[in-house]
């Protein structure tokens, strides 16, 4: 009867085993079909996929050199851009292990040379973007020198953020992308560790998991047999766009689709001395009040159509990337790109879709739950200013409804209340707006009207303003009856009205003209996503009279 018993448990966990795990067959043509666009006039991508931690798909499309013919294949090495941040959080918690820091830890600790922001920035809010540091890379962009345009190093990215004399908000608040942490946090593996970053992920992270083509790009000159080079698809066709910086950790991982199947299979599969770092890396973060959002420590850890998924994506330059792990379906599926039109996380999904077959629940828009009127949409429609961080936000009405923002459906729950497929509710009382998203963060946003100034009211808004922050100057002048701000002369940003004293300004973000006590405007500031206030201070008019 014991022996019944066993073999009684034994075939139920096999059953449930097989109700979980990913098939093992799926018709490549079906593979193929996602990938078609790309062929041998085109750059494109490899694709790779893992059930049970073995290969069961490994192809390649179009071409990793276009000028010499040579194809992409399995073994291409691509950059993997922002899929590499989990291989620098998993640094940082190898040191931890060996008792060399804490992820609690100031990051000032061991690196000094950040200002002292008041509130402790620890090395736990870069890992999970909770630190309010700026994008260095967003200001670098602001100044006139994005990402690309110059070989930036890590003592470039150090310097720039140690000019930065605020935070976007206080660490452990709020969430924002934030390259700068895991740029910080590089540097920081290199200082506690005593080698360089990428010689420490060699010795403890690819060598014993098998990681045979995988490096970083530390060195743009480096030479790498078997790399793609990246493409941008810009209007008229096809142009080189290579990543001509050293900065990494925050992306900068060359590596193949192989590789990391490799990586993924270990989070399923640790080595039992891994196995409290694998499960701290894929708890959700929290934020200082306790509650959770769905950034871990590198990977992103969330739902997708009903089921677990563990993933990050990654951009730099013409790369592009994604790695997906699907834990309860035993699934794993990387793309990596040498195109910047290639949709990545697109085509990994839906290979995923593929492989998880019934296992998955389609999942669309939120259904509305009340029949709007003409009167509701119309109170609803509008610009509404958020007077935290100066941004403003259009609802705009056509055919369908109402949508935010750039196409952003609010879904009808009531008259006042309105909910989107990202999980926001938006509860309007006539006055403004109270968005709550899913992690429970809230934003009160008033409702404002969009001025229509003359070029007489405009002309006192006119001026030179600097920033230390970003070490530039930007120029605001009145031409005909518009705003325009002049960053050297070679670039002209037109201003559109958002409401009194803000403008959008397309490629630099928000500008908002800050007034002293008096009323005179005194600075502007320039507001991103990663870029919260950068503060730009007027200069004083010149002799001939120039305001």
């Amino acid at each position: 009867m014991y022996k019944s018993l066993i073999f009684t448990i034994i075939a139920v966990a096999v059953a449930l085993f097989a109700q979980t795990r990913a098939p093992a067959t799926v018709d490549l043509a079906q593979v193929d079909k996602i990938f078609a666009r790309w062929n041998a006039s085109m750059p494109g991508c490899a694709v790779g996929v893992a059930v049970d931690g073995k290969p069961e798909l490994a192809k390649a499309y179009g071409m990793a050199d276009l000028e010499r013919d040579v194809k992409n294949t399995p073994e291409t090495i691509f950059e993997a851009g922002s899929v590499s941040k989990q291989f620098t959080a998993a640094s940082v918690l190898l040191l931890a292990r060996d008792g060399k820091l804490s992820l609690d830890d100031p990051v000032r600790k061991y690196i000094p040379e950040l200002p002292d922001y008041g509130e402790p920035l620890r090395i736990r809010h870069m890992l999970t973007h909770t630190s309010g540091l700026r994008d260095w890379g967003n200001i670098e962009a602001i100044a006139g020198w994005p990402r690309t345009s110059r070989v930036y190093t890590h003592a470039h990215v150090l310097e720039i953020v140690a000019r930065q004399k605020s935070l976007n908000f206080p660490p452990g608040t709020r969430w924002s992308y934030s390259n700068s942490g895991y740029n910080l946090s590089a540097i920081l593996v290199s200082r506690v560790s005593g080698m360089p970053f990428a010689e420490f992920t060699r010795q403890r992270l690819f060598v014993p998991l098998g990681l045979t083509h995988t490096s970083w790009r530390d060195d743009h000159t480096r030479i790498v047999r078997n790399r793609a080079i990246a493409y941008n698809d810009a209007r008229d066709g096809l142009h080189i766009e290579m990543p001509f910086e050293n900065v990494h950790g925050n992306g900068g991982l060359l590596t193949t689709v192989g590789d990391l199947l490799t990586w993924s299979g270990h989070y399923d599969t640790p080595r039992a001395e891994d196995r409290a770092i694998v499960a701290e890396q894929q708890e959700p973060g929290r934020f200082s009040d306790g509650r959770a959002h769905e950034y871990g420590l590198g990977l992103y850890v969330r739902r997708y159509k009903g089921v677990r998924q563990v993933d990050h994506s990654g951009s730099t330059a013409g790369y592009r990337a994604d790695l997906a792990r699907y834990p309860d379906q035993y699934l794993s599926v990387a793309v990596l790109c040498n195109a910047s039109s290639a949709q990545a996380t697109q085509y990994g999904r839906a290979v995923a879709d593929l492989y998880l077959g019934d296992r998955i629940t389609a999942t669309g828009a939120p259904q509305s739950a009340y029949a709007a009127s003409e009167a509701d949409l119309a109170a609803a429609a509008g610009v509404y200013r958020n007077a935290g961080r100066g941004t403003a936000v259009t609802v705009t009405r056509d055919q369908s409804g109402l949508s935010a923002g750039r196409g952003q459906r609010l879904v009808p729950m009531s008259a006042t209340r309105f909910v989107t497929a990202s999980g926001q509710t938006w509860e309007l009382n006539g006055r403004g707006t109270r968005i709550t998203d899913a992690f429970g963060r809230v934003d009160t946003l008033e409702r404002t009207a969009t001025p229509k100034p003359t070029a007489d009211e405009l002309r006192p808004l006119a001026g030179v303003y600097a920033s230390d922050e970003a070490e530039t100057m930007l120029t605001v002048a009145v031409e005909g009856d518009a705003l325009v701000i002049k960053r050297r002369p070679d670039t002209t940003f037109r201003l559109t009205p958002l409401y009194p004293d803000a403008f959008a300004a397309a490629q630099l973000g928000t500008i908002v003209f800050r007034r002293d006590g008096g009323g005179r405007v005194n600075a502007l500031s320039v507001i991103e996503d990663r870029v919260w206030d950068l503060r730009f201070a007027r200069q004083p008019a010149r002799a001939t009279g120039s305001q």
